[in-house]
């Protein structure tokens, strides 16, 4: 059964919007659509999709209209005639974000590279930092709430950057805060080995999930350092050491920052919530790869119709297709995705949410909305509306 956030999410997009997607056109965030020279051919009004010249089609220039073939000017459509034709003034804000979002799990000395490339980057527009929500006892021992306050304690420069939000899951989730909060550009970095994928799923949805004027993924170095993917290797390499209880080696992945106390902490906390000894391929998939994929391709993992979970992304599907060495996923929207089987975990189900009993779904009271909400997966009812209100507004004489 589908979340009640993804009905609305799905009522929020117009047909206007769908035929204008289809045209190919891009909105600007007001509810404005530009053809790909980038000029101002069409505006939503009324939840219909009205061209700003009456001759207008598709695929064909604008019908030439001398002073005998011109038609009246609409009192209705005035004001979108008037609208200028440069993207630049018309887009609905210039604010760029720059976004770090992975796994950090746990947090090693080598994320700070990617923090220190990433916040040059941004060249003094905002900055944020985006911890994953995942756990599981093998890949993502510490819950996110532990993770991020190490986190904080271990990068002292970036306390005020790293967000603890847990209605960012996914990257879709953080691009739909993003364009919530105002923001026209975005910039993702991420390890070199994620780019591709991460280009993929973020600008192919640009325009239906979200609406930025441009979104740009570029990999952690501009010397393409992380080509070994050194922070990963070091998280992993901490896991192992923590599976190993070698407290020696897994205190060598630390920041200075940490105190004595504080990496034994650590390291105890690590290992209480692996619970037990795992294979290595279980601990670093990329690490045992071998043994990785003979246990996927003997089906003892990643079964066709399983729910799995891409540590990257945050996003959760069912498999609807196995590869050689990779699997193509369906979210519960509809979101089709393709996973590396070294990205990804097995889930029991597509939320960890259960139900609850009769006497707190009685309708009108408290513990009901905190269920409903919970379901929803959010924790406020204003955030909710902020997240999947639409974009697309009526014309009212001349105003949005």
């Amino acid at each position: 059964m589908k979340k009640f956030s993804i009905f609305l999410k799905e009522a929020s997009l117009s047909q206007a919007s769908i035929k204008a997607k289809q045209m190919g056109l891009k909105a600007d965030g007001h509810g404005g659509w530009y053809n790909a020279q980038g000029e101002f051919v069409a505006k939503t009004i009324g939840g219909e999709l009205k061209f700003y010249t009456k001759g207008q089609k598709v695929g064909e220039k604008d019908t030439p209209n001398t002073p005998k073939q011109a038609a009246p000017v609409d009192k209705k459509q005035a004001a979108v005639v008037q609208q200028p034709t440069s993207k630049k003034e018309t887009s609905k804000t210039s604010r760029k974000l720059t976004v770090v979002f992975g796994k950090f799990n746990p947090p090693s000395k080598d994320h700070k590279k990617i923090f220190d490339f990433a916040k040059t980057k941004s060249a003094g527009s905002d900055f944020k930092i985006y911890p994953s929500r995942s756990q599981d006892p093998k890949a993502n021992p510490m819950d996110p709430d532990t993770k991020i306050k190490y986190m904080k304690k271990m990068f002292p420069d970036y306390s005020d950057y790293i967000i603890n939000d847990e209605e960012t899951g996914t990257i879709f989730d953080v691009l739909q805060s993003a364009e919530a909060d105002g923001y026209g550009e975005v910039l993702i970095v991420v390890g070199s080995d994620r780019v591709a994928e991460f280009r993929s799923l973020a600008i192919k949805h640009n325009g239906s999930l979200y609406n930025f004027d441009d979104i740009q993924v570029i990999p952690g170095s501009e010397k393409d350092i992380d080509s070994n993917r050194p922070s990963e290797s070091m998280s992993a390499k901490m896991r192992q050491s923590a599976s190993k209880d070698d407290f020696a080696t897994f205190k060598t992945g630390v920041t200075k920052e940490l105190t004595d106390k504080d990496k034994e902490q650590l390291y105890k906390l690590v290992r209480k919530n692996m619970s037990e000894s795992y294979e290595l391929w279980e601990i670093s998939p990329k690490s045992d790869y071998r043994n990785l994929r003979e246990n996927y391709i003997k089906e003892r993992i990643f079964k066709l119709g399983s729910i799995v979970e891409n540590v990257n992304t945050g996003l959760i599907g069912k498999i609807i297709r196995r590869g050689t060495n990779y699997l193509i996923c369906v979210t519960e929207d509809n979101i089709m995705f393709k996973s590396w089987i070294t990205d990804v975990i097995e889930k029991k189900q597509f939320t960890n949410i259960s139900g609850v009993p009769a006497d707190q779904r009685k309708v009108g009271t408290t513990s009901l909305t905190k269920y409903a909400m919970r379901m929803a997966g959010v924790n406020s009812i204003r955030n909710f509306i902020n997240k999947y209100k639409v974009i697309d507004r009526p014309y009212t004489n001349g105003e949005v």
